[in-house]
């Protein structure tokens, strides 16, 4: 038996404190109005820069934005993926066996004040070959599925509007049609509903790349007439929500095609607790607002527009879904009075979020994987089931805003609010992993 089996079974190991990263993407939301910004200064006690912008917070072992452990002491700290190293079995057997001594799922916050790019995440096939031809850009092999939970309104494109939807769009907007060409346009045009998922995805398909591997010119002067014709419009009626949003996307990143491509996509608005299930391949955009985020642990982003990043058009192109209609907005399964669980359709995570009033408590039961636990807003005492001298400090057993928190795997926690409410959040491996073994 390895050292480390030995030693995990003469002692229950303790939650350990995490110092995580931040990114300041010109997207994210300015200083103090910013969500990930109060997190990021609460965890690392450092000061908010009222100039700059705080778009995401990571919670995790991506090299991107590698999380650290606390040690207690005065020694430095330490990646947590190297402190999960030193002892995997804190993972569980389990999600050993299954994905190695790492995490399989990363966590963020998210305080978006202009759009992200139109993008979408490749699947692990896509994933592997990618990261081969192109290490520099796409850092890791894996997939990314994501989730999308809304800690404020949340606004978002996800997947491709529905043949109705399609139609109306060509006829409403006469820029796009003329794009696209009479002949094409019509085809659409004829279609019957019941053809929706055959002919009409392979037409779609055409529409979309002929926008997107346009020149720079011709978008920028089929962007000019549009908005030269809903300005005209908008004396006369009241400019639909999809039009609005176009030419607010288009007043962020002016003459791209981003904006128009906004055309073809859902759109969607969470609200607070509401949620969004990104699969791979599926193009999507956020907005505005602010989100807990979880995915795979990944950081495969391929581009087409709305960014100054790097796009690879012909690689996100040659790999969307072109599934119509409009996404899934998860409301998440009551486990109890306080808290509700978010599955996908993925083994690497679920999220549970709690909301406790004041005094109140929540037992999360032993996982046979590990958890992180990240504290959103308030203060709580939490129970691991510790003998008593376990415990360092005497302040050593409490929670509160910015503070996050690895729990290894077959660790009980009881956590109970001590001030007005405590909002956390819980990140784990798919139960329904350990329930399908």
């Amino acid at each position: 038996m390895e050292p480390w089996k030995n030693a995990a079974m003469k002692k229950k190991r303790r939650p350990v404190r995490l110092r995580c990263s931040v990114k300041n993407y010109d997207w994210g939301i300015l200083g103090h109005h910013s969500k990930v910004a109060r997190l990021f200064a609460l965890n690392s006690g450092s000061d908010i820069d009222p100039a700059k912008p705080y778009a995401e917070f990571w919670i995790g072992t991506h090299e991107s934005g590698p999380s650290f452990a606390e040690s207690g002491s005065d020694e430095d700290p330490v990646s947590l993926k190297s402190w999960i190293a030193r002892d995997p079995s804190v993972l569980g057997q389990k999600v050993l066996d299954k994905w190695g001594p790492d995490l399989p799922f990363l966590c963020k916050v998210l305080s978006v004040q202009k759009a992200l790019s139109i993008q979408a995440h490749p699947d692990k096939e896509m994933a592997r070959v990618l990261h081969k031809l192109h290490p520099g850009v796409y850092r890791d092999d894996n997939h990314k599925p994501e989730v999308a939970l809304a800690l404020t309104e949340f606004e978002a494109l996800c997947g491709f509007i529905s043949l109705k939807e399609l139609k109306e769009m060509l006829r409403t907007v006469p820029e796009i049609a003329e794009l696209v060409g009479v002949a094409d346009a019509e085809k659409i045009l004829l279609v019957g509903e019941r053809h929706e998922n055959g002919k009409v995805n392979t037409d779609l398909e055409a529409m979309f790349s002929r926008l997107m591997l346009s020149s720079k010119e011709t978008i920028s002067k089929m962007i000019s007439k549009l908005k030269r014709r809903l300005n005209q419009e908008k004396k006369k009626r009241q400019l639909t929500v999809k039009e609005q949003l176009v030419l607010r996307l288009e007043s962020q990143y002016p003459a791209d095609v981003g904006a128009i491509a906004a055309f073809f996509l859902n759109y969607v608005k969470l609200k607070r607790g509401e949620a969004l299930y990104c699969g791979p391949n599926e193009p999507h955009a956020y907005i505005s607002g602010e989100c807990v985020e979880c995915m795979a642990t990944s950081d495969n982003v391929v581009r087409a527009g709305l960014t100054s990043k790097q796009i690879d058009v012909q690689t996100l192109l040659s790999m969307l879904k072109y599934r119509q209609g409009a996404p899934e907005i998860m409301q998440g399964v009551s486990l109890n009075t306080y808290t509700t669980r978010f599955i996908p359709p993925f083994e690497e995570f679920e999220v549970d979020s709690c909301n406790l009033p004041h005094s109140a408590s929540v037992v999360f039961p032993s996982f046979i994987g590990p958890s992180l636990f990240l504290v959103t807003a308030g203060k709580g005492r939490f129970d691991a089931g510790l003998a008593g001298d376990d415990v360092v400090t005497k302040d050593d057993d409490i929670v509160e805003e910015g503070e996050v928190l690895f729990v290894p795997a077959h660790s009980k926690i009881s956590i109970t609010a001590i001030s007005t409410e405590l909002h956390l959040y819980r990140v784990g491996a798919n139960s329904t992993f350990f329930r399908d073994l």
